[in-house]
């Protein structure tokens, strides 16, 4: 398959509902939020887990289309494919590297061809078994930043009880045990990604097929995630910016700022993606720009 010709910017938008939509292990698992401003965040990791989770339930591991970080997989027993591949030993790799010229090229096609998100995020392929098993490092062309909520949010502590007992010593003295979850009541979050055109044609061959398969993951990355703690998780919109070229006919931030996410009249605490208003400035559009809107 040929490589995309045409550079690509884009925005997420997305919406939780009385749940929590990425929590911080070193704050007891409340939602992900900037301090000092009271913004909520959801990490890149966590957005590629659910664009991977995706494409791993749609594909079934088909042919191109594996998952390389994937749950419940060691990493190197994947890079052990891939010295197999060339007919190495993993712990004679390293010396193989060493007389052999186009080596980890043979790798890297190898890893990019078989595994979807390599060919789309990259990856970093070094592992550890008896030596260093190091397959090189890829950097993908798709890239996501941290997500951020467009107002403040204000997290909320629930004390939960269940009438199961852990301890068996503890089932005489209590009919009950308390717990907690934090929740966000209501938060829309904006998410921006970066499709570079140059690095697929040079690193990983991520083609028109496999964008088709990125824009179908991210408008339904939380389809096939729902939980109790995540609450109610959409993607509202998905809006991209196409360029006419490989390089690009305009600056990424100059198109970001094209997306407006603005109250309606008289809300002050929204609490439904129907109390803002998402306006897309096409009349600024730079030439050589086109948009789509998707969700």
């Amino acid at each position: 398959m040929e490589a995309i010709k045409n550079r690509y910017e884009f925005v997420v938008l997305f919406d939780v509902e009385n749940g929590n939509p990425n929590g911080d292990p070193d704050a007891g698992n409340m939602p992900r939020m900037d301090p000092e401003t009271g913004y909520g965040l959801v990490t890149d990791v966590c957005l590629k887990r659910k664009i991977r989770n995706y494409v791993e339930t749609v594909k079934e591991d088909a042919p191109g289309y594996r998952i390389y970080v994937k749950e419940g997989v060691p990493l190197n027993r994947s890079d052990k494919e891939a010295c197999e591949y060339v007919g190495v030993k993993p712990a004679d790799l390293k010396e193989a590297k060493k007389k052999e010229a186009g080596l980890d090229e043979k790798i890297r096609e190898f890893m990019c061809s078989n595994f979807y998100d390599i060919r789309t995020f990259g990856a970093v392929m070094t592992t550890f078994t008896k030596g260093a098993l190091n397959c090189g490092q890829v950097r993908g062309p798709v890239q996501i930043g941290f997500a951020r909520s467009v107002d403040p949010i204000l997290p909320q502590e629930v004390t939960i009880t269940r009438v199961a007992i852990t301890k068996e010593d503890d089932a005489e003295g209590k009919k009950t045990e308390m717990g907690r979850k934090y929740i966000v009541p209501y938060g829309l979050y904006r998410a921006e990604g970066y499709i570079s055109a140059n690095l697929a044609r040079k690193t990983t061959g991520f083609s028109e097929e496999d964008l088709d398969l990125l824009w179908q993951a991210i408008c339904n990355m939380f389809e096939n995630d729902h939980s109790a703690s995540r609450g109610k998780m959409a993607v509202r919109e998905l809006i991209i910016f196409r360029h006419d070229s490989e390089l690009g006919n305009a600056p990424a931030h100059k198109l970001f700022d094209l997306v407006e996410v603005t109250h309606k009249e008289g809300v002050t605490a929204p609490r439904g993606y129907g109390d803002y208003t998402v306006n897309v400035h096409l009349d600024a559009l730079p030439e050589g720009v086109t948009c789509m809107r998707m969700g």
